[in-house]
């Protein structure tokens, strides 16, 4: 398991980010909601930037609810292993994160609407436990506005989130700059 201390992110958004996530799959660009969740998409840009993300797999998938990732228990595992369900040597897939918590902000955030194709971040029991695991909608599921945090709209590439299972790889998170 993972440290619960809340974190400040350091990144320092610039306003326009835009995160561009290549898969095993293919491409999908999502616009970063810096004004509705800045502290989530500061904390996501900078695990992006650190390359975090890079290598992990999508460790969750539910048709028609959500495809989930971003857990670093995945990265020394196979794509196989991940779709199987299977330990890591580091751990459960799905129960791992960055060392760091950070603080919800579906109760302030005025666009927190969880679209077909809306990021946001997954979390345990504690309102205030994300960390680094992300999920995409497939398709609405506002049940979720209520308890957590949308940070991103998908702008491109809704085609590769449908196509995306449990297995398939995070190849990296680029953030970029779009005015």
């Amino acid at each position: 398991m993972f440290n619960r201390k809340t974190r400040t992110p350091e990144y320092q958004l610039v306003g326009d980010e835009t995160a561009v996530f290549e898969t095993s799959k293919g491409a999908i660009r999502v616009a970063l909601d810096c004004e509705g969740a800045p502290i989530h998409v500061a904390n996501f840009c900078e695990l992006a930037t650190m390359g975090f993300y890079d290598g992990l797999k999508f460790h969750r998938y539910v048709p028609g609810f959500v495809i989930q990732g971003g857990c670093p228990n995945t990265r020394d595992m196979t794509c196989e292993q991940v779709a199987a369900g299977l330990p890591g040597p580091d751990g459960q897939p799905g129960t791992g994160g960055p060392g760091w918590c950070i603080k919800e902000e579906f109760s302030t955030n005025p666009r927190n609407s969880h679209v077909d194709g809306a990021l946001a971040m997954a979390r345990s029991m504690d309102p205030n436990s994300a960390g680094s695991q992300f999920y995409f909608c497939l398709g609405p599921q506002h049940n979720l506005d209520s308890g957590y945090t949308v940070f991103g709209s998908t702008l491109e590439g809704k085609d590769v989130i449908s196509a995306l299972r449990a297995g398939d790889e995070i190849v990296s998170v680029e953030i970029v700059h779009e005015a």
